[in-house]
C-alpha cells in the first residue's frame, strides 16, 4: 500500500483508542462484602437492650450491648448505630479510621451528658465495630462482645474479652472451669460511656476471598459453645447463619438479649474465590 492510498483510507477502518479509567478499575477489583444480622430480646429479658448495624456498600458493621437498665442501654447502644450511620464512604483506609473513632468518641459524649442529665447512672454500650476499605479490614472494640474469624474452615476469636473474668483468666487466677462459674462474670471493664477517655482495642488485617466474619453479644457466645458456634459459620449459608445461632442461644435458655452480624467477604463479580484470593493477598 503506497503512502497515497494510506492517507485515503477512511477515518472508520481505524482502531478507536482505548481509555482505562483507573478508578474503575481499582474497584471492580475490590471484594464484594454482604452483611446478615439478627436480633431478639431472649426468653428472660423485658426489652432489647442490643443494636445492630449493616451497611455494606460503606464497608460498616457493628454490634452494641446496651448497659444500665429501664430505658438507658437500648438508648445508648442506638447512639452507636446513630452517630456510624452519618459515616460517609472514605476514599482513603486511614481517613475511614479516624472517623470511625471519632464517630464513637461522639457516642461516648452523648452518654456521659444523658447520665449527668439523669443525675447520674450508668449508661453505657459494649461495642465492636467492623470495618472494611478494599482488601484491609479493621475490628475495633470495647466490652465482652466478640468479633470472630472464619478462614479456611478454622474459626479464631480476632477480639479480646474486657471483663472482670478475663483479667482473672489472663493472671493466672482463674480457670477455665472456675471462669465457667465465676459470679461476676458479667462485669465489664471497658464499654463507652465509662468516662470521657474511651478505651478502644484494636485489630487489623488483610481479607482473603472467602472470609467469614462474625460478631455478636455475649447472649450468644454464654449460651453456645464456640464449636456449635463454628459449625454453623462453616456450614451454614450466610444468610441464615444469623437466625440460625439467634435460635440456638434462644433454645438454650435465651438469658439475655442476643445479636449476631455474619459478614461474607467475596471476590469482586465474575472472578472466582480462589483466583481472586491469590490476587487479592
Amino acid at each position: 500500500m503506497t503512502e497515497d492510498q494510506t492517507a485515503r483510507l477512511p477515518a472508520s477502518d481505524d482502531p478507536e483508542p482505548t481509555t482505562v479509567n483507573p478508578f474503575a478499575a481499582a474497584a471492580a477489583a475490590r471484594p464484594r462484602l454482604r452483611g446478615f444480622g439478627a436480633t431478639h430480646q431472649g426468653n428472660v429479658r423485658s426489652h432489647n437492650e442490643d443494636s445492630m448495624l449493616t451497611r455494606d456498600q460503606a464497608g460498616i458493621w457493628m454490634i452494641a450491648d446496651g448497659v444500665g437498665g429501664a430505658s438507658a442501654g437500648d438508648w445508648a447502644s442506638a447512639q452507636v448505630v446513630d452517630v456510624l450511620n452519618e459515616m460517609r464512604v472514605a476514599e482513603r483506609a486511614p481517613d475511614f479510621l479516624v472517623e470511625a473513632i471519632d464517630r464513637l468518641y461522639e457516642a461516648n459524649t452523648r452518654m456521659l451528658d444523658r447520665a449527668t442529665q439523669r443525675g447520674g447512672g450508668m449508661i453505657a454500650t459494649t461495642v465492636v465495630l467492623l470495618l472494611a476499605h478494599g482488601w484491609h479490614y479493621t475490628c475495633i472494640w470495647a466490652g465482652d462482645s466478640r468479633g470472630y474469624l472464619l478462614r479456611d474452615g478454622k474459626m479464631e476469636q480476632i477480639t479480646h474479652d474486657h471483663s472482670e473474668v478475663q483479667e482473672l483468666l489472663d493472671a493466672g487466677a482463674l480457670s477455665a472451669d472456675e471462669a465457667e462459674r465465676y459470679p461476676r462474670a458479667n462485669v465489664i471493664t471497658r464499654a463507652l460511656g465509662i468516662s470521657a477517655e474511651v478505651d478502644l482495642d484494636r485489630v487489623a488485617g488483610r481479607l482473603q476471598a472467602g472470609d467469614r466474619f462474625l460478631i455478636c453479644t455475649d447472649g450468644l457466645t454464654k449460651m453456645v459453645p464456640e464449636a456449635q458456634i463454628a459449625a454453623v459459620l462453616s456450614e451454614e449459608d450466610p444468610s441464615r447463619s444469623p437466625q440460625i445461632l439467634m435460635q440456638m442461644a434462644l433454645d438454650a435458655g435465651g438469658l439475655d438479649n442476643v445479636t449476631v452480624v455474619v459478614v461474607q467477604c467475596d471476590g469482586p463479580a465474575g472472578h472466582g474465590n480462589g483466583a481472586v484470593a491469590s490476587g487479592g493477598r
